[in-house]
């Protein structure tokens, strides 16, 4: 799979030129026009082509209304270096956007993209047809085989999945002892997937947890990587999955096996989302991502099991073995190094989440804190809108 490319929003800080072109488009938007659709050089319905995307330059968000609902004027771009961007500052008519939903009305084929919405285009396309699934709506059980094993997983489908496009999927992995319905009914995804439309897989460890360095099956041999890798495998040969918008979430153990993924399966997931679990020292778990890709993580100051700060713990299960953790900020400053990030992290938001965002390949790195908080799920909600901001390209 090519490395992930420099995803690109649509506009460059300032200015007042061209003022006033967005009020007279009219109010055709999306698939009727091409607006926000990518471009080299030219658009059609008088759009223009401004930094590789067709919108409007404007002054202020009021020029921007004919373009749709929830258009608002925006200067907020470092324009990637394969884009063609006019040398004045200039602000752009655009979308912001949180997840897919909100970019609903631009047509089927536009998608949130870094916070923006962006037609699918060279992106990420979506076949031009799918093979009927032999999936059904709900929650269908399935095995597959890993090796001499047959392992376990469920698949859950919502009710809003059509089958005709291609549509994301997330595994999200159980805790320590924990099952797949146990997750499913705690971490908020599958509320999130009736939602937004994705599909969920809830994979079942063996013994109830997951191989991750020197921790935490009893047999030594289990290979987990291998097991998430054939499962994805499985779930596309049965559904119209996007290969370019798989990810990995989990809790405690769960999440350790989201970042093994990260660790030793870029290629296959853009993106994980990890809570109440860190990073184990590099003699525990090596860690070298073949592709950038996007990790948020959730952690509490006040988790008893893996501390905030950090340091050696005795693995459940295996006496006399221990698990060296990096702590919750040293886990997101290793990330930030793996992904190649620079500058410094944002400031702490309402959610007590911190950012860095100029990254190799337009990912993210993101720790959110909860003071005083223990072992628990982190938002759903807060995870899948990172997520999907950088899909692969």
């Amino acid at each position: 799979m090519p490395l992930k490319s420099v995803r690109w929003l649509a506009v460059v800080v300032g200015g007042l030129l061209y003022a006033g072109a967005c009020g007279e488009i009219g109010p055709s938007i999306g698939s009727e026009t091409n607006f926000l659709s990518s471009c080299d050089a030219t658009c059609d319905e008088g759009l223009t082509c401004l930094c590789g995307v067709c919108t409007q330059p404007c002054s202020e968000s009021d020029e921007c209304t004919a373009l749709g609902s929830g258009t608002e004027c925006t200067a907020e771009i470092e324009p990637p270096p394969d884009r063609v961007c006019p040398q004045e500052e200039t602000a752009f008519c655009d979308r912001p956007c949180s997840a897919d939903a909100d970019c609903a009305s631009l047509g089927a084929a536009f998608r949130c993209q870094n916070r923006r919405c962006r037609e699918l285009d060279d992106l990420a396309p979506a076949p031009t047809t799918c093979m009927a699934t032999t999936l059904s709506i709900g929650e269908n059980e399935r095995t597959v085989q890993v090796g001499d094993t047959t392992r376990d997983y469920v698949v859950y489908v919502p009710e809003s999945f059509a089958g005709d496009r291609a549509v994301p999927l997330i595994l999200d992995f159980h805790t320590l002892g924990g099952d797949p319905a146990g997750e499913a009914t705690n971490s908020g995804y599958r509320e999130l997937a009736d939602r937004e439309g994705f599909i969920v897989v809830w994979p079942a460890g063996i013994d109830g947890a997951w191989n991750i360095g020197p921790c935490c099956t009893t047999s030594r041999e289990v290979d987990d990587v291998a097991f998430a890798r054939a499962l994805v495998e499985s779930v596309q040969a049965e559904a119209c999955i996007d290969a370019k918008r798989i990810y990995a979430a989990g809790v405690a153990m769960g999440a350790g096996m989201a970042y093994q993924l990260g660790c030793n399966a870029a290629d296959v997931f853009s993106g994980i989302a990890a809570s109440s679990f860190d990073l184990l020292a590099e003699a525990d778990q090596p860690c070298q991502p073949s592709e950038p890709l996007t990790v948020i993580s959730f952690r509490g100051t006040a988790d008893v099991l893996v501390p905030y700060e950090g340091g050696a713990q005795p693995a459940p299960n295996l006496p006399g073995v221990t698990m060296n953790f990096m702590g919750a900020v040293g886990t997101f400053e290793r990330w930030a190094e793996l992904n190649q990030c620079s500058g410094a992290a944002s400031e702490a938001d309402s959610d007590g989440c911190s950012t860095y965002s100029n990254c190799a390949g337009g990912v993210s790195v993101t720790l959110c804190t909860v003071e005083g908080g223990m072992t628990e799920w982190g938002s759903a909600e807060v995870g899948w809108a990172t997520l999907t901001q950088d899909p692969m390209p």
